[in-house]
């Protein structure tokens, strides 16, 4: 019956305007503002066939010394030039220098004084001025590995440029070597990525050391040398290689580090190896390697001895460790396709009683459902290290906060926060772990995409946890914001103030969500999202690589929603302008159309618009004429106007226009509620707005009589204002907006 109102709806629900003056080509294609695929990347986004990548692999020997707090090493490099071009030097990442004496990051700060300002504050703001502290790297050498000579480098803030004795051809390799030297920082003075944990209860020190060592530069075929300085905001871009690490500590340290552990038998007990080996087997609950009983014993203990705990990894793009005599240790393994990697929790006393409950289980669970939506974990561990202050990550190890109050006891806020921060870190070894984003440039094809999944894992692992951040809902506060002092996501990290944190994050999960539940449907989303994840993994995707994944492996133009989520910084404001209620009037004709007459009953014909914003005016007679030759010419054989007129009999047509206020283009999603009391959710695709981008009108056929319309009634399209989404209008008081 449906094809019969065919051409009657196109008459009467086509009413987009021909002229728009404000035109914005907001559902063109991007076109010219991605790259031209070639044959590196392809125009369906995946690898093109002449992709490569640069290697690196690491040979290190480090030394931390518990009494100075220095940092002491050196590392072997083995450079492959994968790429077309010759190369005569080399690039490498400094990003202990961000807190050298002048480095770029304090030199181009903006700080201000007030009247009255906290001593901490004030030292942070002015490069950590009062503290007793020298940080950087000394390199101590340089030198080419096979003859032992000095080469020349060159140290540009957080970059050192090492020049080549001779040019480094096309599947050639280059080895070197670098000493180095840094002292560890107070992590609770400088808030950064790595550094120790000071607790002067017991007179112990917790390392988690990050970017602790001279680590190469990407070199790709998007833009050359990653050449942009460590600043603080915007993190790593890193080359994949193989990794061979001596870490020498006090003997009475327990140590944990990105890789599989090679000599337990050397560094750990009798009773501390049964265990380990024991975890490796078992699936239902974690293992206590180390006991919180023998962890306090151990904190008094201060051995002159000295152990080297030795790590081999595989196919990673960087190495972190953690050491304390303070260290809890638990472990668990986690089945993941065919795999069995190892779950490993290591934390202090002061941790406990919350992580011995929760940490190694959050991991497993991370590591199953990210599993599932990307592939399946393929390194043989993953480290949770818990930390005061901290959620960063590293390949196979990451530092969490959550630390319960001194008594044992915690909030819900502090359990949700910490589970939180375990799976989002722990998630990172997918992103960009392993799809190995530049995070310098791009901070929210990790942040963003790990977000979204942070959150899909807590929604399905943890009944009752918020997870409003990172959604269309819990984005709506900061798309509301003022527009003179925000960024696009697609903003470089280090230009971003108060965009950052929502453009890395939360705003490009809340568009993932809209896509996966409003867009394109679970189904369709899951297998395309998998696509993307499985074509990049081990390699180097760029954005355009990922909106054209998506599009490709889901049969969805998507450009619109890339264009306005992405690279705006609109909001999504829908306005129900205005509502019509229609009801065909029974009309006897005759064939010369004369003589027409409308039964008793029929409304009065002079009730055209219901001025009462409500439905108390009843609805508008609407005449359906029989339909002439000059209106449609050769398809006039085909309608059978008697049967349209019967078909609408008894129908209600409402007539809804909506107003695009905020600019992003969105899907319409509507609630009618009927006058028996039931409800129906009606979709309409976001493609309703490519004739006009500011004004829409649309016929709608109901059986039942409507009594309220609500435009997104469960807030899954972050409609910034939702008052004037709802017909019959509502007048709101000031107390409303007040709870609001």
């Amino acid at each position: 019956m449906r094809s019969l109102f065919y051409l009657l709806i196109l008459f009467l629900g086509v009413t987009y305007a021909n002229a728009q003056p404000n035109w914005q080509g907001k559902f063109e294609q991007l076109g010219s503002e991605l790259p031209t695929p070639n044959s590196y990347r392809s125009s369906s986004g995946a690898p093109g066939p002449n992709y490569w990548q640069q290697r690196a692999d690491y040979d290190i020997d480090v030394e931390l010394n518990d009494e100075t707090q220095m940092i002491t090493g050196r590392e072997t490099v083995t450079y492959y030039n994968n790429s077309p071009e010759t190369m005569r030097y080399l690039w490498m990442q400094l990003d202990q220098n961000k807190l050298s004496a002048g480095n770029m990051t304090d030199k181009t700060s903006n700080n201000i004084i007030r009247d009255s300002v906290p001593a901490k504050f004030l030292a942070e703001a002015l490069g950590g001025y009062g503290y007793d502290y020298e940080g950087g790297y000394k390199i101590n050498s340089v030198k080419d590995a096979a003859t032992g000579k000095d080469l020349p480098f060159t140290i540009n803030f957080t970059m050192m440029r090492i020049d080549l004795p001779a040019p480094l051809k096309t599947g050639e390799t280059y080895k070197f070597s670098v000493a180095w030297s840094y002292r560890e920082y107070d992590r609770m003075k400088y808030d950064e990525r790595g550094g120790y944990e000071y607790f002067p209860d017991d007179d112990n020190r917790l390392y988690t050391c990050a970017q602790w060592f001279p680590r190469m530069c990407v070199f790709d075929d998007y833009e050359g040398w990653q050449n942009k300085q460590f600043l603080g905001r915007g993190e790593y871009a890193l080359t994949f290689g193989n990794y061979k690490v001596r870490i020498t500590v006090p003997s009475d340290f327990i140590v944990g580090a990105t890789g599989w552990l090679q000599n337990p038998q050397e560094v750990l007990s009798k009773d501390q190896l049964e265990r380990f080996n024991k975890a490796q087997k078992t699936f239902d609950k974690p293992v206590m390697i180390v006991t919180e009983s023998e962890a306090r014993k151990n904190e008094k203990s201060r051995s002159k001895k000295k152990s080297t705990w030795v790590f081999h990894s595989e196919n990673v793009r960087d190495v972190a460790f953690a050491a304390s005599r303070k260290f809890i240790w638990d472990a668990m393994a986690v089945k993941v396709g065919t795999k069995t990697p190892l779950a490993q929790s290591l934390y202090p006393k002061e941790g406990n009683p919350l992580w011995e409950k929760e940490s190694t289980k959050a991991i497993k669970n991370t590591l199953e459902v990210y599993s599932a939506r990307t592939f399946d974990y393929p390194y043989p561990t993953a480290y949770s290290v818990h930390t005061a202050d901290q959620g960063m990550e590293y390949p196979m190890i990451c530092f969490n906060y959550g630390r319960p109050n001194k008594d044992g006891s915690y909030s819900q806020r502090v359990l949700e926060g910490m589970v939180g921060v375990i799976v989002h870190e722990v998630g990172h070894n997918f992103f960009p772990m392993i799809v190995n984003s530049d995070e310098r440039q791009w901070t929210w094809m990790d942040e963003g995409l790990n977000t979204f999944l942070e959150r899909e894992t807590v929604r399905t692992r943890y009944d009752g946890f918020d997870v409003t951040s990172g959604s269309p809902r819990g984005i709506v506060p900061f798309m509301k914001g003022d527009k003179n002092i925000m960024r696009p996501i697609m903003a470089q990290s280090d230009n971003q103030a108060t965009s950052f944190g929502p453009n890395g994050y939360t705003k490009p999960s809340a568009a993932l969500v809209l896509l996966r539940e409003t867009i394109m449907g679970p189904e369709i989303f899951d297998k395309a999202f998998k696509e993307y994840s499985e074509r990049w993994a081990f390699k180097h995707p760029a954005p355009a690589d990922f909106f054209r994944s998506m599009e490709d492996a889901s049969g969805t133009d998507l450009d619109w929603f890339w264009r306005g989520w992405f690279y705006t910084t609109d909001n999504v404001d829908l306005t129900l302008e205005d509502v019509k209620w229609f009801q065909v009037k029974e009309e006897q004709m005759d064939p010369e159309k004369k003589n027409i007459t409308v039964k008793q009953g029929d409304l009065a014909a002079g009730n055209t618009k219901n001025k009462a914003n409500d439905f108390s005016a009843g609805p508008t007679p609407l005449t359906v004429e029989n339909t002439s030759e000059d209106s449609y010419r050769d398809f006039r054989s085909r309608i059978d106007d008697k049967a349209i007129r019967q078909g609408l009999k008894g129908k209600n047509l409402y007539e809804l226009t909506f107003r695009n206020t905020g600019g992003l283009l969105s899907p319409i999603i509507i609630e009618w509620t009927f006058k028996d009391g039931t409800k129906e959710i009606e979709k309409i695709p976001a493609e309703i707005w490519r004739l006009n981008e500011k004004e829409v009108t649309k016929v709608f056929i109901k059986n039942k009589e409507v009594t309220n319309i609500v435009i997104d009634p469960n807030r899954e399209t972050a409609d910034v204002n939702v008052i004037d989404n709802v017909f019959p209008k509502k007048s709101e008081s000031k107390f409303d907006q007040f709870k609001k």
